[in-house]
């Protein structure tokens, strides 16, 4: 795929697809060229909204389009397994939002069909691919507070719906954790891993999901995180770490940072600032570059988001399920 563009697919027509869609076509090597929908409606709509040639009214046709070189999923989580699945065993490439599936198990079937069938696949979490996350984990990674100790994050909003809302109905694997939890997991384990313990309490719904959980995971060198979201409350979503020569933290929006300040040991305060180059912080057109990127170049996973990091991720959201007490339609054990 050197030197052309990268056409893409998007599954679903939802908030999330528009929010992507709108971030692609700002990259020059980006095609669009079809979209999909449960019914042909809201494909047409989508497809008209962002000039796209092509809008199907089923999962199916987008997934054997061969002119598509990738397909972005951004169906709800419940659905996700479905959708990438008919995707890769098309034969498509594909990136898949996150939370990248219900449960580990889930997850495990999508990483061993991309492994199989040898081709790309990557949980679009942008989060990773953000390039003052990237500077945050560079300056970690070099030392510059010491081995990490300790590591704090949150992300919590007052959505105040109704129990029919997908993030409260258990059949959309509805709950703070899969939505919003995500997010301060998946930040801690970019830094220290997968964590060796957990310990998780929750408040529960009448439908049974996660109106706010809180975790407090731990890892055998002594390392200790602890994680909360909430969508009955809106929190600082920030986040900190320290280690043993230092401190970062990372003010509002922690997975999207515009700056973030240093705190080293016997110096003054450092604070960095995102590139303006870099375009508006909640882009996601990050996750798309290096997706292309990837493709490329003929990789199958990219190293910024590797599956084994989206599987250990994944363990620990189970887990801490696991702890609190909550379990969606279909699911045993």
């Amino acid at each position: 795929m050197t030197g052309q563009n990268v056409r893409w697919g998007i599954l679903a027509t939802g908030g999330m697809a528009a929010t992507f869609t709108a971030d692609l076509v700002d990259l020059p090597d980006a095609e669009i060229v079809a979209v999909a929908s449960r019914s042909p409606e809201p494909a047409k709509a989508f497809a008209e909204r962002f000039g796209i040639p092509r809008a199907y009214g089923d999962w199916e046709s987008l997934a054997r389009d061969e002119e598509i070189d990738v397909v972005y999923v951004a169906t709800p989580h419940s659905a996700h397994r479905t959708a990438a699945g008919l995707c890769l065993e098309a034969g498509r490439n594909v990136l898949c939002e996150k939370p990248f599936t219900l449960n580990v198990r889930e997850a495990a079937e999508l990483v061993g069909l991309a492994r199989d069938r040898g081709l790309f696949l990557m949980e679009a979490m942008w989060m990773y691919c953000h390039p003052m996350v990237r500077r945050l984990k560079a300056l970690i990674d070099d030392g510059a507070i010491g081995e990490v100790r300790t590591v704090h994050a949150d992300f919590g909003l007052a959505a105040n719906v109704s129990a029919s809302h997908r993030l409260r109905d258990p059949a959309l694997g509805g709950g703070a954790l899969l939505d919003l939890g995500v997010y301060p997991v998946s930040f801690t384990q970019l830094l220290l891993g997968e964590p060796s313990d957990v310990v998780a309490k929750a408040t529960l719904s009448e439908e049974g999901v996660d109106l706010q959980t809180g975790a407090l995971l731990s890892w055998e060198n002594g390392a200790i995180a602890s994680v909360h979201c909430s969508i009955v409350g809106g929190t600082a979503t920030s986040a900190s770490v320290t280690g043993s020569a230092g401190r970062i933290d990372i003010p509002y929006g922690f997975f999207f940072p515009d700056r973030f300040v240093l705190h080293r040991d016997g110096k003054d305060a450092e604070e960095f600032a995102a590139d303006p180059a870099d375009g508006a912080r909640n882009s996601l057109k990050h996750e798309a570059a290096e997706a292309m990127r990837a493709l490329r170049a003929g990789e199958t996973e990219s190293p910024l988001v590797p599956l084994d990091g989206t599987l250990a991720v994944m363990r620990t959201l189970d887990t801490i399920r696991e702890r609190v007490g909550v379990r969606y339609p279909g699911e045993t054990g």
